[in-house]
């Protein structure tokens, strides 16, 4: 009885002194105590978890939103469920709930840590819920301002800003907060202004934050982010005082944010007008001192930089290659540094190995952004490069052959073999030598052996080869270097077969894959004779065939790069190797071109032979009358294109798609292709829906980036097709209303016979004002349209009539639709699951 009555007197259900404080400090030292131990590990793993992406705007709060959805009774992070199970069992079983006023003092704060462990989960609603009770149900709490800023953190979560913005200017203006609620306010009000874009007013709060918060890792970040923001406004010598006091907090704050705040200012820093030699001192120490060892990948990157500005790309390839070999986790700066060595190959002309870095670039950024996308056009333009280079290089090697004669060929594979048997012969002495030595080294000294050594294996333990690892990696690497990948087959010393690169065997100026050769046919003339071709037909391909590549090349390197003496160099080859006429006079037309954009006397060798040669042609028809190209002809590509577009007025889709795919083939070469390409593109997405007008766009963009029209494709593709993405029907109503009768193409008898019923039968009801088109929907379906019902009861009526009444009945079915929907199923081709009523 005295242990029930123990038990009683400290029971929640009793509203007595000793209960309340039992109950309180119960709650406090126990359940919550454990739940904010649970919230702060959840918190800690998250931090860990979570990497700053140093080249944007960083976020105020270091929190990674999840794209995976979180359904009801489901919590991604175990510490976060167990605070939130603490939080619910301190406000079920210790509440003390009397006359609707509650007792004890604790549970104001369960409620918190119920909302912050619901917040840190995810799942912002409820969050909410719990941050709002407190609000309402305890006015006099002193965590209640701790609550309205969750409340505002949970409304920016749910794209709230301009709630947030007005409850926390309140909130400042009319309470008394402690210092840290008040930098946690006025932080919480600077990243609402950022979501905002509002940068200027997001410093202003900043500033605040930081002076007022007793965090040091706060003021680290703070001060941080203010310095990107008076980057982004332009201010740069006030964001170098930011980032100085992120450096002078050193230890204090966490060390990311001052090697972050170094790097910040060595890209601030003045090549031309400050020390250089200062700057790369302080670079140095970074890279020296031991606590920045986590921390090399970025300041390595940092050191290739600045040997970039300097010009010294040997020591800055270097230096980027050493942050790559740190293996750092930072994707983005990977990215970096393959685009950065990517870049440098490709001004030294190597595009191959160019070709290579841009894809280890691509597979370290997000597909998603717009520098993926531009950096995958890049590394499509240059993989066409890659081939035709390789094509010209491997078929002139092989014509150099052909040129030499029977005779000459001999002569010169003879020698070919002679150097492969010499080389064969060094190998093998130099492996000889290797093995002697190794023997040499492994066998002990009679003279000096050691009395006391064991001489029973099973006493010699990790000492004898096979029970040493270390000694057994190194024996088959070395294995496998002298005598590359071996069978386990009698006499392996002396395959039968060797893989010999063919680039070894004819000193081509380009590497073709290894193949394996038998080894008896490697000293044997006839062998490599057999593959040079020597009918004509063969050989007047591959001239063709290189020639042709020449040609593309001119043309790539001019509009897909900007490489204008690359141009001219490869067409000027070309000109040289005297192609055939469909070819030779537009190489000289761009040549004329591209002299006459850098200023070079040339141009006018080239217009004179265009005008003298070929007088009849339309490149000295363009060169002499520019102003009024071929107005009388035909083959005007000015009329052309007007011609086409006329069609593409009428609906006319697969016309215009044929004669722009013949344009494209007539004018191939000339500024005006991309337009026709644009045309085609437009055509296609009339007819075919959003997804074949993206990759017509996606095209143009990749293969004339350099171009009016693949500027506004790469525009339409970056600002237009997301809009037109939604393909769910609008459901409330908005915008005008239309009826549509649907017929097959080429239907023009009864198309026509409707649409007189419909002029005569809109007139005698009063519906003048309502118009009606032909519209195509796809290669089979055409439809007529009534536009201009502004209600959908209007449009309904008339349907109805249309339908029912015996004088005004027409024969064909239709259905209604709103403006916004109409343009879904003519966007996306989706009439099959639109709900026809």
């Amino acid at each position: 009885m005295v242990i029930m009555g123990g038990i009683y007197s400290c029971s929640p259900k009793k509203d007595a002194f000793i209960n309340r404080n039992y109950q309180a400090v119960v709650t406090e030292y126990n359940v919550l105590f454990n739940g904010y131990n649970s919230l702060n590990e959840g918190v800690e793993a998250l931090d860990n978890e979570y990497q700053d992406n140093y080249w944007e705007i960083l976020p105020i709060e270091r929190l990674q939103l999840s794209e995976a959805i979180i359904l009801p009774g489901q919590e991604s992070n175990a510490y976060f469920q167990k605070a939130e199970e603490k939080a619910v069992k301190a406000i079920q079983k210790h509440s003390m709930m009397f006359r609707n006023r509650e007792k004890n003092p604790q549970i104001d704060e369960a409620y918190l840590l119920l909302g912050m462990a619901r917040y840190y989960d995810q799942r912002f609603i409820p969050a909410q819920e719990a941050f709002n009770y407190i609000l309402y149900k305890y006015p006099n709490s002193d965590k209640i301002n701790q609550a309205r800023v969750w409340r505002e953190k949970v409304n920016l979560r749910l794209e709230n800003e301009e709630l947030a913005i007005n409850n926390l200017k309140r909130l400042i203006k009319l309470e008394r907060l402690q210092d840290q609620e008040y930098a946690d306010a006025k932080a919480t009000l600077a990243q609402a202004y950022i979501n905002l874009q509002h940068k200027d007013s997001a410093v202003q709060e900043l500033k605040i934050a930081a002076t007022y918060t007793k965090k040091n890792d706060e003021k680290g970040r703070y001060n941080y982010i203010i310095g990107q923001l008076y980057l982004q406004l332009g201010i740069e010598d006030t964001a170098i005082m930011a980032f100085d006091k992120v450096i002078d907090l050193n230890r204090k704050s966490p060390r990311i944010y001052m090697i972050n705040a170094h790097i910040q200012k060595a890209k601030l820093f003045d090549m031309r007008q400050g020390d250089k030699n200062v700057l790369l001192k302080t670079l140095t120490e970074l890279e020296e001192n031991r606590e920045n060892r986590p921390y090399l990948d970025i300041i390595f990157r940092q050191i290739g930089e600045f040997y970039v500005e300097n010009d010294s790309l040997e020591m800055a390839e270097s230096y980027f290659n050493k942050s790559l070999r740190t293996n750092s986790s930072n994707k983005h700066l990977v990215a970096l540094n393959y685009e950065a060595i990517g870049e440098m190959k490709f001004d030294e002309k190597a595009y191959k190995l160019a070709g290579s870095y841009y894809d280890s670039t691509l597979t370290n950024l997000d597909s998603n952004t717009k520098k993926f996308l531009s950096l995958k056009r890049k590394k499509d333009n240059l993989d066409q490069v890659i081939s035709y280079e390789t094509l010209v290089q491997t078929n002139d090697s092989i014509l150099k052959l052909v040129s030499l004669g029977e005779d000459g060929r001999e002569l010169y594979f003879e020698e070919v073999i002679s150097k492969l048997i010499a080389k064969e012969e060094e190998e093998k002495k130099q492996k000889q030598e290797e093995e002697a030595n190794k023997r040499r080294a492994t066998q002990p000294d009679p003279f000096f052996r050691n009395p006391n050594a064991a001489t029973d294996l099973s006493q010699q333990g990790e000492s004898f080869y096979f029970y040493n690892d270390v000694t057994i990696a190194y024996g088959k690497n070395e294995f496998r270097r002298l005598w590359g990948e071996r069978e386990l087959t009698d006499n392996w010393r002396y395959s039968k077969t060797t893989v010999v690169p063919i680039s070894d065997v004819v000193d081509l100026e380009t590497k073709v894959d290894s193949h394996e050769v038998p080894k008896e046919q490697l000293y044997s003339v006839s062998y490599y004779e057999d593959q040079i071709p020597v009918r004509q037909g063969a050989i007047d391909t591959l001239v063709m065939d290189r020639n042709y590549a020449l040609y593309q090349l001119g043309l790539l390197y001019r509009d897909k790069f900007a490489e204008y003496p690359l141009a001219i160099e490869r067409l000027e080859t070309l000109l040289v190797m005297q192609p055939e006429e469909k070819l030779k006079l537009p190489a000289e037309y761009n040549l004329y071109k591209l002299y006459t954009l850098l200023g070079n006397e040339k141009a006018a060798v080239y217009k004179n032979n265009i005008v003298t040669k070929y007088p009849e042609s339309r490149y000295a028809q363009l060169l002499l009358n520019p102003n009024a190209i071929f107005e009388n002809t035909e083959n005007n590509p000015e009329q052309v294109y007007a011609s086409i577009f006329k069609e593409f007025q009428d609906q006319e889709y697969e016309s215009v798609i044929a004669r722009c795919d013949q344009a494209v083939k007539d004018y191939h070469g000339e500024e005006i292709v991309p337009r026709f390409e644009l045309l085609k593109a437009s055509a296609l997405g009339r007819l075919n829906g959003l997804r074949v007008f993206s990759e017509a766009l996606n095209y143009i963009a990749l293969n004339y980036p350099n171009t009016e029209e693949g500027k506004q494709a790469q525009e339409t593709i970056d600002d237009v097709l997301p809009r037109l993405e939604m393909e769910t029907f609008d459901e409330s109503g908005k915008g005008d209303w239309k009826i549509v009768f649907r017929f097959n193409r080429g239907d023009d008898e009864n198309i026509k016979l409707l649409e007189d019923r419909l002029t005569s039968i809109l007139k005698e009801i009063s519906y003048s004002h309502i118009t009606f088109s032909e519209d195509v929907y796809s290669s089979q379906e055409i439809f007529v349209v009534l536009h201009g019902f502004q209600l959908k009861e209007n449009a309904l009526t008339v349907q109805k009539i249309l339908n029912e009444h015996k004088k005004y009945r027409v024969n064909q079915t239709s259905f209604v639709i709103s403006s916004p929907n109409y343009q879904i199923i003519q966007t996306h081709k989706n009439l099959d699951v639109y709900p026809l009523n």
